[in-house]
């Protein structure tokens, strides 16, 4: 299969070289050329625009920072089109601009695909990223082996603007899941009680996840390197109370989320990974 590939950050490098080793033929565009380069050794060809990303190729994928750069790649991309292109975004985004992209695609007769992840960069170089995808049943199976190189959980939820709800409902979890462990590990100890007994004990209850499992070994050996940095789970949650104030929804527990989350950010943290919510909560606590 012929794919396109816009935007090779953390995740979209990682999931573009697995493409690539799916036995894909995959043209790259990135806004700043040195991010092309492990692809173009990897095999890839560069475009030199969003539009050359798109033209000759079946599926365009958008892997970028916000819903404004997902309007512009792919309205650029539209413009290089050939007949049955299908393009997909697998950003983070609000649904409502999932669904108003996917309108004015529609209009340019380009098939729309909001396709966000989870699973970080971890997953994203494995190849098991989480893929919950709206937009159309045909769209979707002609984009399953693209998908399949990169994910191994992959479920279409429903039309268009349904990957982002489910995204977003993910956020949720992730964000609060955090919040959850750190605030743990912070009471465990203020009580003088060991962090890694608690959640060896934890592990075997009720209280089990993965996220305990993964991100609470993390916090124990002090490993903030980002693989999903605080500002974006921070835009994440924001999209989250954004959307739930347009629907009049009560989320009280992702509001009090979103606000540490912001509290990072506002505190330095904002460049390490979410987990580093347990040095804010440290850091008021007098714990540091």
């Amino acid at each position: 299969m012929k794919i396109g590939f816009i935007g090779l950050g953390i995740m979209g490098r990682a999931m573009a070289l697995n493409l690539i080793k799916g036995g894909h033929t995959v043209t790259v565009w990135a806004r700043r050329a040195e991010s092309m380069r492990p692809l173009l050794e990897a095999g890839a060809s560069a475009a030199d625009d969003p539009a050359g990303a798109a033209r000759g190729n079946e599926i365009v994928i958008s892997m970028v920072a916000d819903a404004p750069d997902v309007a512009e790649v792919m309205r650029d991309a539209a413009g290089g089109a050939g007949p049955g292109l299908v393009a997909i975004d697998m950003s983070t985004i609000a649904p409502a601009a999932a669904r108003r992209i996917g309108e004015d695609l529609a209009a340019a007769g380009v098939d729309f695909l909001d396709a966000p992840v989870s699973g970080g960069e971890v997953g994203a170089i494995a190849g098991t990223l989480s893929i919950m995808v709206g937009g159309s049943e045909a769209a979707f199976a002609k984009a399953r082996p693209a998908f399949e190189c990169m994910g191994k959980n992959i479920v279409h939820v429903g039309a268009s603007g349904a990957g982002q709800v489910t995204k977003a409902a993910n956020q949720i979890v992730t964000g609060m899941g955090v919040l959850a462990v750190a605030e743990a590990y912070a009471f465990a100890a203020k009580n003088g009680v060991d962090r890694s007994k608690v959640r060896e004990a934890l592990l075997g209850g009720f209280a089990y996840s993965k996220i305990l499992e993964n991100h609470g070994q993390r916090m124990l050996d002090r490993n903030f390197k980002p693989g999903f940095k605080s500002w974006m789970h921070e835009k994440d949650l924001n999209i989250v109370m954004q959307t739930a104030h347009e629907l009049g929804l009560c989320l009280p527990g992702s509001a009090t989320t979103a606000q540490i989350f912001n509290a990072m950010v506002g505190s330095g943290l904002g460049e390490e990974d979410s987990i580093a919510v347990l040095k804010l909560l440290e850091r008021l606590s007098g714990q540091e």
